[in-house]
């Protein structure tokens, strides 16, 4: 068994030795080497060889004739070989020979071939690199004319496309490396040309704002006179002029325009078309400078930093001057740079995306017009002068009306401009009250002559007066009322106007100012002219003619009322029946100052009743009375004789005329009377005099006896019977008591309605009674009243006293 597997084992290797390759049969043969059975294995292996050597010899046998015939053949050949081969080698030379041009040409071709390749290669660079170079001119060419929005479109378009197709050259990483730089550069100067443009118009937003105003201006002008010429036909209103600043050609706005920044300097003559915004201002910078921005991806700065430079500069154009209110060309100057301000940036709110949005623009308006607003308000409260405001007025209006046309809401400055009417309003009062003042003070107060019908037509013209019986006399002839009557007619028919005028182009209705213009009619006459006219009255020296003509001018005033209402319903268009329209005062105005002159006049004939009454020198200790009345009365009398001729100039109502005798006329003489009365009893009655004799008291009863017949000849027309001596009655009747000595029948009588003496008072009677008792008792008076009776003085002077007795008796009981 165990021979068996050694001799498959040596038969396997065998195999492997024959199939093997002789590099790797040294495992092979280590194994055979290992065994134990080496002797074994080489006797089969020399077995093996003598095998194959047998193969070999057979194998050898069997072709050794095909090579002995093939060797034959060899032999054969050789000889034809030899023979070729001498052919092969001749044919070699020669074809040698020959191909030497060729070679030469072969190479020079090779050469050219060499040469032709590296030209077109040259020229394939050159291609992709001509580009780039020529991009590059049109770039350093661009710079040099300053045109930077297109070189910067070329610099992108340069380092996207050109410089990655040309390849890494020296050249190409040369450019690379500047085009950061050049963006750099680019940056810095449109900034530089934005600031230069911010400052430009900073300087010259003045005359933009002055343009727009004149544009807006005509415009108005232009849309009244439509408007008056079509009001009839069908209304349209024209589209502002100031609006097209806003709407601007596309082409115009182009960032590739290359101009230099600031205000163009544009000339227009009087009656040529006004140029807008865009005509003025070159707004290149501006839009070369944002698209500079967008295309390097920094449109956020840019859009930051115009507008804090703008909110910058708007917080200067709303700072004025300290002298604004001045002169109206302060004012104007300052209009005009708000609106060329807004007319700057509302015409880059239209013709950019977004720089500047609504909502900025807006905002900005808030602030401009709060401040606009409040330093109005400031300046405008120094002024004085009426003139000047209602140029403000008008010129605030055109501000608002321009701004307005460019979409901005100006409802605030139409409501400042109606509270500055209240500071109008008081500037006029203030110039009419000096009006009015100089009218009164230069008038004569005396009734106008008139000499002609010219002159009667032209007084006519200035005030509604119409008197059908004064028409029917011949010149001359003259009007019952002064100077002053037509002249402050006039000049409240101006102050009308001139309210009229404020109120013009303040988008109000036609009620709405008739209104305005009837308050502030009515503060005229209630306050002003009110007051002028007491100035009047009660100034010094104002005598009672001049009183009197107040009186009259004041009634021929008060008549022209209903004449004012007309007028002004007549150039406001609202009826004077309107429904909630406001009055005039005038009517009150005017019987105010009427009564005032009557009171005027009632005060004045009492001061001059005391004038003459200080004047009085009675002697109280007088034995005898004169037979006449004292010289002072007499010349009161006089006086008051002559005053009231006057007084039957006076208009009995405000509807009569200057013919009759009046209640003013009628009230005036009685007043005079009472107070004359009055004070000789308070002569009669004073402190200071101690005693007053029978003599005494009977000069006093001569003078009052003088009133009497004064008052009795009627002075003036109109009372009844002897209506003005009741004002004496109660001195006549306490004269008549102690001249006839009629005690039994006071005392008996007192307090009966039908009592003689009922107009005694028991304190006066007492008083006086006293005096008189006091003169009896000094018996140190020679001249004594009762001398002739010194046996019946005792019994007098016991009556006297036991009348005193009884007198404060009676007081006594009346007080209890």
């Amino acid at each position: 068994m165990a021979s068996a597997e050694t001799a498959a084992e040596h038969e396997r290797i065998l195999r492997e030795i024959e199939s093997t390759d002789t590099n790797c049969i040294g495992p092979t043969l280590r194994s055979v080497y290992d065994g134990q059975e080496h002797g074994l294995f080489m006797e089969k292996l020399e077995g093996r060889i003598r095998n194959h050597d047998r193969e070999i010899e057979k194998m050898c046998n069997h072709h050794f004739q095909g090579f002995v015939d093939s060797i034959t053949e060899l032999l054969k050949v050789r000889g034809e070989a030899q023979k070729l081969k001498g052919q092969v080698t001749e044919t070699n030379q020669k074809l040698q020979n020959d191909g030497k041009g060729l070679l030469t040409s072969m190479g020079e071709l090779r050469q050219c071939r060499l040469q032709q390749r590296n030209i077109a290669t040259t020229i394939d660079k050159l291609t992709h690199c001509l580009p780039v170079l020529e991009m590059y001119t049109k770039l350093q060419e661009q710079m040099r004319t300053k045109r930077y929005y297109p070189a910067l479109r070329t610099l992108e378009q340069l380092e996207e496309s050109c410089l990655p197709q040309a390849g890494s050259y020296r050249f190409c990483t040369i450019m690379a490396e500047n085009i950061p730089r050049l963006r750099t550069h680019i940056r810095d100067v449109s900034m530089s040309d934005l600031k230069d443009f911010l400052e430009s118009i900073r300087k010259h937003s003045d005359k933009i704002g002055e343009t727009a105003m004149k544009q807006a201006q005509g415009q108005i002008a232009r849309d009244n006179a439509v408007t008056s010429q079509q009001r009839s036909a069908r209304g349209r209103r024209i589209r502002k002029e100031a609006c097209s600043g806003t709407e601007v050609d596309r082409t115009e706005s182009d960032p590739f325009q290359e101009q230099d920044s600031g205000i163009l300097d544009v000339e227009y003559e009087e009656g040529d078309e006004i140029p807008g915004a865009q005509d003025l201002v070159d707004f290149s910078p501006v839009y070369r400078c944002l698209h500079i921005y967008t295309v390097l991806g920094a449109r956020d700065t840019f859009e930051n930093y115009y507008r804090k430079q703008r909110r910058k500069q708007a917080r200067l154009v709303l700072q004025p001057h300290s002298n604004m209110h001045e002169t109206l060309e302060g004012y104007r100057r300052y209009f005009n740079q708000i609106v060329g301000f807004f007319v700057v940036e509302d015409h880059i709110l239209h013709t950019t995306q977004g720089l500047v949005n609504r909502a900025y623009v807006e905002e900005l308006w808030e602030l401009s017009l709060s401040k606009t607003i409040a330093a109005l308000r400031t300046h405008s409260s120094y002024c004085t002068d009426p003139d000047l405001i209602l140029d403000l007025k008008n010129l605030i209006v055109l501000f608002a009306d321009t701004l307005q046309g460019y979409g901005f809401p100006v409802n605030q400055l139409f409501d400042m401009l109606l509270e500055m009417r209240d500071q109008y309003g008081e500037i006029l009062l203030k110039k009419w009250n000096q009006s009015f003042r100089l009218i009164l003070d230069q008038d004569n107060y005396s009734p106008i002559p008139v000499g002609s019908p010219e002159e009667y037509q032209r007084i006519a013209g200035q005030f509604p007066f119409q008197d059908p019986e004064l028409e029917k006399m011949s010149f001359p002839k003259k009007l019952p009322f002064s100077e002053f009557v037509p002249k402050v007619y006039s000049q409240i028919k101006e102050f009308i106007y001139a309210c009229l005028k404020y109120s013009e182009d303040l988008h109000l209705s036609s009620t709405e100012i008739d209104d305005m213009i009837r308050k502030s009619t009515n503060l005229l006459l209630t306050r002003t002219l009110s007051h002028c006219l007491q100035y009047a009255i009660k100034k010094k020296n104002v005598g009672l003619a001049e009183l009197v003509q107040i009186i009259i001018n004041t009634t021929h005033l008060e008549q022209s009322c209903h004449y004012l209402e007309g007028f002004i319903s007549n150039i406001t268009n609202v009826p004077p029946d309107t429904i909630n329209a406001t009055k005039l005062y005038g009517t009150s105005t005017f019987k105010d100052a009427r009564h005032a002159a009557e009171e005027e006049i009632y005060t004045n004939l009492n001061q001059k009743i005391d004038q003459f009454l200080q004047l009085a020198d009675y002697d109280w200790t007088a034995v005898q009375g004169g037979g006449q009345a004292s010289d002072y009365l007499s010349d009161l009398i006089a006086f008051l004789c002559s005053t009231f001729a006057v007084f039957t100039h006076l208009p009995g109502n405000s509807i009569e005329h200057a013919t009759l005798p009046g209640k003013v006329a009628q009230t005036a003489c009685m007043s005079a009377c009472k107070h004359l009365s009055t004070s000789l009893l308070q002569l009669l009655l004073e402190a200071d005099v101690r005693q007053v004799s029978m003599g005494a008291l009977q000069q006093f009863n001569v003078d009052v006896k003088e009133c009497e017949r004064f008052a009795r000849a009627g002075p003036v027309p109109g009372f009844q019977g002897d209506t003005l001596l009741l004002a004496f009655i109660d001195l006549r009747q306490l004269l008549d008591l102690f001249t006839q000595w009629d005690w039994s029948t006071y005392l008996a009588d007192y307090g009966r309605p039908t009592c003689k003496y009922l107009r005694v008072n028991p304190h006066t009677a007492l008083a006086l009674l006293e005096k008189i008792s006091r003169s009896m008792k000094d018996t140190s008076r020679k001249n004594n009243m009762f001398a002739q009776f010194r046996k019946n003085e005792r019994d007098k002077q016991k009556l006297i006293d036991t009348v005193v007795k009884q007198l404060k008796n009676l007081i006594a009981t009346n007080q209890a």
